[in-house]
């Protein structure tokens, strides 16, 4: 074959494949743009981190993931980036993730299986399932958290609007409270929010306040654990200590441990129709 035709042929194959890669990238965030940017989840976390004080009353990081895990949007309440605990602004992250990754909507029923109104399983209803012997132990094993992503580029981007996480898959599963998912209008599922820097009680509350905030909350009806329909994916506070030693005992199978100075969980806003 001719030297130009190899060079035509290989210019034409390498053309095809960085357009395949542009149009695999470009879907990737397709579901960020009908959520909350930066600014959004910022205002609503200062505001949840405000109205909440239980817990350890420390500022907190928080992270929006779209329905495909890609990381939307990452915000910190304090003052700079190490007002909180530095650790939990991947946290955040792996909690969105797994929210996000083990809730559905209705659209999970067809043929006879699924649920009809589909199932909110918040990051706290995790927690007893993944102990020795849980039904679900080493699910938070499962899915690693993608380093070279959550690790990268510039220190002083992280918590700004071009955070380095933003656009990329984190990945990560987390099994204690800070992470639910988020529902629009019509109950349809959107992604997941995850919050963390104080006890994992706390987490969950004021993700619970982040999501209100938002009014991506839409989710009254939808499947539950908690028991209480205005609040399907609540925590659950049902273990008791187990005699035989070991993790306590979780009377409906999705308990989650008391933590300190937390409480008010019952009383957190209503989800929306």
């Amino acid at each position: 074959m001719p030297t130009r035709v190899v060079c035509q042929t290989l210019a034409l194959t390498l053309l095809l494949m960085c357009s395949a890669a542009t149009v695999t990238a470009g879907d990737g965030n397709n579901g960020c743009k009908g959520l909350p940017d930066y600014n959004a989840l910022k205002t609503a976390l200062v505001a949840a981190t405000t109205a909440e004080t239980s817990g350890l009353n420390n500022q907190m990081w928080a992270t929006v993931v779209d329905r495909d895990g890609v990381v939307c949007a990452v915000a910190f309440s304090g003052v700079n980036r190490g007002a909180q605990w530095p650790g939990s602004r991947v946290i955040s992250a792996q909690k969105a993730n797994t929210a996000n990754a083990f809730s559905l909507d209705s659209s999970s029923f067809s043929g006879g299986s699924g649920r009809p109104n589909g199932l909110a399983l918040s990051t706290a209803n995790l927690y007893s399932a993944v102990q020795p012997g849980g039904s679900l132990y080493g699910l938070q094993h499962s899915n690693p958290v993608g380093t070279q992503d959550a690790y990268s580029g510039p220190s002083n981007q992280i918590g700004t609007a071009n955070d380095p996480m933003v656009g990329n898959k984190i990945g990560g599963v987390n099994v204690f409270g800070g992470g639910l998912a988020l529902y629009g209008p019509g109950k349809v599922i959107v992604g997941g929010v995850g919050v963390s820097g104080d006890t994992s009680c706390a987490d969950h509350n004021i993700a619970w306040r982040v999501r209100n905030n938002l009014g991506l909350d839409h989710l009254s009806g939808v499947g539950g654990v908690s028991g209480d329909p205005a609040r399907p994916d609540n925590i659950v506070f049902d273990i008791t200590p187990n005699p035989f030693g070991g993790p306590g005992i979780s009377a409906g199978g999705f308990g989650h441990p008391t933590c300190l100075n937390t409480s008010g969980s019952n009383s957190l806003p209503p989800v929306q129709p």
